[in-house]
């Protein structure tokens, strides 16, 4: 079974694209393992324990798996470092890419943070991963837009499976709220997801009232470029796919 990986710089609305993800129920869903075995510790999965980010991805490469398996990762620079030094990576995991505008993302951060140490894992890197898969030859990577995502989840979700060759489901648009044990280990950069019940936008793209801080400007324009690049190879998102007769 593939292995299907997601990207993004951190705050790009991926948790809430993971949540659905485990909501289809066909997946193992694993939510950040590389970057949490770095900093957090040990990780189990099923009956096996992980102690490290290089025994994971051993493991994701060279196991037959029996479910296709998914995970989320943000590029943070030691795990970037480790996928970016292995051929195998780049070309047999099929790669996502979702971006979000640079100043939301900072914005985003900023109000839990109040740092900007987001500015080594955002779209500069991500960028970096992106043409990184795009030349080892593999599976061709995907770039999914943060906009079509919350402004048509039916349509943009149903390219994203088109393009990995997931089955789309459509029920997994929904979910009850909640946080997920997937995310316990890092349960308060995930309030937003844990509450939310399907993908949406705010109504105040400001809402933090953050987007002309000096330091959030600062960051959308070093990462302005890398976000035009990857945004002009998003998927290409037409009307959703018309609901199946009964029976």
């Amino acid at each position: 079974m593939p292995v299907l990986a997601l990207w993004s710089a951190p705050r790009s609305r991926s948790t809430a694209f993971f949540r659905s993800m485990l909501e289809r129920g066909d997946l193992l869903a694993l939510h950040e393992p590389l970057e949490g075995l770095h900093f957090v510790g040990p990780l189990q999965v099923g009956t096996r324990t992980f102690g490290s980010p290089r025994q994971l991805l051993d493991w994701l490469l060279d196991d037959v798996h029996e479910r296709t398996v998914f995970l989320k990762e943000t590029v943070n620079p030691p795990v970037l470092e480790m996928v970016l030094e292995d051929r195998r990576a780049l070309a047999e995991v099929r790669h996502a890419f979702l971006i979000r505008r640079p100043a939301e993302v900072a914005a985003s951060w900023y109000a839990l943070e109040h740092d900007m140490r987001i500015a080594e894992t955002g779209l500069e890197a991500l960028r970096d991963l992106y043409v990184a898969v795009r030349d080892a030859d593999g599976h061709l990577p995907v770039v999914i837009d943060c906009d079509d995502l919350v402004a048509q989840p039916e349509a943009t979700m149903a390219a994203y499976c088109a393009a990995v060759g997931l089955p789309f489901v459509r029920d997994a648009l929904r979910w009850e709220p909640g946080a997920q044990a997937e995310w316990a280990r890092s349960a308060r950069w995930h309030r937003d997801a844990s509450a939310s019940t399907g993908f949406g936008a705010p109504t105040d793209r400001d809402r933090h009232g953050l987007l002309s801080h000096p330091e959030v400007v600062r960051f959308a324009r070093r990462h302005g470029l890398p976000y035009e690049e990857m945004w002009r190879q998003r998927l290409e998102v037409g009307p959703p796919p018309p609901v199946a007769p009964d029976g």
